[in-house]
């Protein structure tokens, strides 16, 4: 079962005379979902920094293994997918359903074009249920009541925020975001979080993340290692930590008999090494 809830009007918010995030997102991976401004502002970035379009597929390669880390092996069967995006190979309710169909999933953004793509794209397995929210990540009351109409509160959940807190762009107010949402979690709850870094060793990604905010929208922020690392406090950080998305690779799980879907050697360069870095960390803890 597929539910869409808050569309209505929708199409009437889409800005197609400015560069938006998810739509520039799109076109680095491949898509088809956007316009001629999104496709000039993505191309002037790649010119600033050649490597950015990696952020994209790292990040989605990131989420498809930390689905499936938690549904295969840590008993997770539902997802609150906070600023999803638009819809891409391997959804979150895609990884989850081929390893297990009875899972629900509900995904959150506030982008117009997201929420037009929702109702045709993000689907579900008989058995299981896939619901979309029109809402804001900063309005977290609303966001889990509505939730709860899909998912059981009183059992695990995966909280999925890839991506998303970097538009929060006080520390403490996205720090605050997290905490109130893991805090109406259960035990036994994870949180899966990517976050766009700074770091001296990339100055190119800093020129990027400027060009970006002077010219498009929404702006974003960036965050150190070390602060991207302070959005677990309190949880049970999985190995391997908070590190660059390329190389978030689960102990186990994403073997050659894999049926993730995601790919065999996922995180393996055709040499057999490891990728390299990209400015996008991420991280799964656990609520104890």
């Amino acid at each position: 079962m597929c539910r869409v809830t808050g569309h209505e009007d929708i199409r009437g918010r889409i800005d197609t005379t400015r560069p938006h995030t998810a739509r520039i997102w799109n076109y680095w991976l491949g898509g088809k979902d956007n316009y001629p401004v999104d496709r000039e502002a993505g191309d002037r970035i790649r010119a600033i920094h050649p490597g950015i379009g990696e952020y994209a597929r790292a990040d989605r390669l990131f989420l498809g293994r930390a689905v499936h880390q938690l549904a295969a092996h840590a008993g997770i069967r539902q997802f609150l997918d906070i600023g999803t995006g638009l819809p891409s190979a391997d959804n979150t309710h895609e990884v989850a359903q081929r390893i297990t169909p009875d899972a629900r999933i509900v995904y959150v953004d506030n982008d117009p074009l997201v929420l037009t793509h929702a109702r045709a794209l993000l689907t579900s397995t008989p058995e299981g249920r896939t619901d979309y929210l029109d809402a804001d990540l900063s309005d977290t009351d609303a966001i889990l009541e509505r939730a709860a109409r899909t998912l059981d509160l009183s059992e695990p959940v995966a909280l999925m925020l890839l991506g998303v807190v970097i538009f929060i762009a006080d520390h403490e107010a996205s720090y605050g975001v997290v905490r109130r949402l893991m805090a109406e979690l259960p035990p036994g709850s994870h949180l899966v979080l990517s976050h766009t870094i700074t770091s001296p060793s990339m100055p190119d990604v800093d020129a990027a993340v400027a060009f970006w905010n002077e010219h498009g929208t929404p702006r974003l922020t960036q965050r150190t290692p070390r602060q991207v690392e302070r959005y677990f406090d309190g949880l049970e950080l999985l190995d391997p930590g908070v590190v660059s998305c390329s190389r978030w690779l689960p102990p186990c799980g994403l073997d050659a008999d894999s049926d993730s879907g995601i790919g065999t050697g996922i995180g393996v360069d055709a040499d057999g090494g490891v990728p390299d870095e990209v400015a996008m960390f991420g991280g799964v803890a656990r609520k104890p």
